[in-house]
């Protein structure tokens, strides 16, 4: 059975991502389809994958990270509009792989990411 994870770290802290509102998307044509609502754990993971079972299919989705707003709970004085607010990631996922894991390394200025195992 594929499953969909994910994982944040916060580069200009040196510490998981916590509490950061996470949305999976699937995309449909021009449009979105919500398919997860997640919020990061103290390490920085969600508690359940955010996608698996018969909702894990082949197809592209967008993963929205709420960057900004974990920064500005933490204390961190971001300009207005922030630089990075919502760090938005398109893939595409090929249900013939069992699972598919997206980390993503932020910081108030920059992100990078790739595909995990």
């Amino acid at each position: 059975m594929g499953r969909l994870t994910t994982h944040v770290l916060d580069a200009a802290h040196g510490c998981p991502g916590s509490d950061i509102k996470i949305e999976l998307y699937r995309v449909e044509g021009a449009g979105l389809e919500l398919v997860a609502s997640r919020q990061t754990n103290a390490d920085g993971r969600c508690d359940a994958p955010l996608l698996e079972g018969d909702e894990y299919r082949s197809g592209v989705y967008q993963l929205q990270f709420s960057a900004g707003d974990y920064y500005r709970a933490r204390g961190v004085q971001l300009a207005e509009p922030a630089f990075l607010d919502v760090v938005v990631l398109r893939f595409g996922i090929s249900a013939e792989q069992d699972h598919y894991h997206v980390p993503l390394l932020i910081s108030p200025y920059s992100y990078s990411t790739y595909r995990g195992s």
